[in-house]
């Protein structure tokens, strides 16, 4: 029974596939598509992990790593200058160490 997806995957899924018996069709996607396609990504990835019992959590924050990684070389970015970034809005907005959750404001 055919089962339709038109979502990106990673480079060996096809073969996994294949070597369970199975059948699919991938296509190639062009520099925006495939951004697009990664944003898209993240968003899924980012709901799974979300939503991951305690021992799928470490699956599903590497598979979010992979995606996030991807992303920053399909845009043209660093890792260095993403981390950078990162440490600015630390310094800026602080992180998450205290725990707080904002109830209200006026």
């Amino acid at each position: 029974m055919r089962k339709t997806y038109d979502k990106l995957v990673r480079d060996r899924i096809p073969e996994i596939i294949r070597a369970d018996g199975g059948t699919c069709e991938t296509a190639i996607l062009v520099d925006d598509e495939y951004r697009a396609a990664l944003l898209a990504k993240l968003v899924e990835e980012a709901q799974e992990a979300a939503t991951a019992a305690h021992g799928e959590l470490i699956t599903e924050l590497a598979d979010l790593l992979e995606v996030i990684e991807a992303t920053i070389s399909a845009h043209g970015l660093s890792r260095e200058a993403v981390e950078d970034e990162r440490r600015r809005r630390r310094v800026e907005r602080g992180g998450f160490k205290r725990r707080l959750r904002l109830l209200w404001t006026e």
